[in-house]
């Protein structure tokens, strides 16, 4: 069994080497792009999912405050979070119909004008 994929005339016709499409540039572009946008967002919904926790452990009086009627911080920090979510998926949507999609296209296209 050999590892390594034909190279070449070797290649079947017809298929993409994916292992050279992985390590183009043009990959790795797509590939920071994605990265960028999605590790620092992901480091700041989890944290703020963690504080919200936290101060639902550990700071009951702070969460248990009112601040309408029956609705106190720990609803409001409740609500936000699924508004957070939301939010974030919009503009995930948003940057991959900008950045991402675009990129992936035009791999996707020099992928099969080559088979």
């Amino acid at each position: 069994m050999d590892p390594a994929p034909p190279q070449g005339p070797a290649r079947k016709a017809g298929r993409p080497d994916f292992i050279e499409v992985q390590s183009s540039e043009e990959f790795a572009e797509l590939r920071r792009a994605h990265r960028s946008f999605a590790f620092p967002l992901t480091i700041a919904f989890v944290s703020w999912y963690l504080l919200y926790v936290l101060l639902s452990s550990y700071a009951g009086d702070l969460m248990g405050k009112q601040v309408v009627g029956n609705v106190n911080v720990a609803l409001v920090f409740g609500l936000l979070q699924f508004l957070s979510t939301f939010a974030i998926a919009w503009w995930y949507a948003r940057h991959a119909s900008a950045k991402l999609d675009p990129r992936a296209s035009a791999i996707k296209a020099r992928l099969e004008s080559e088979s």
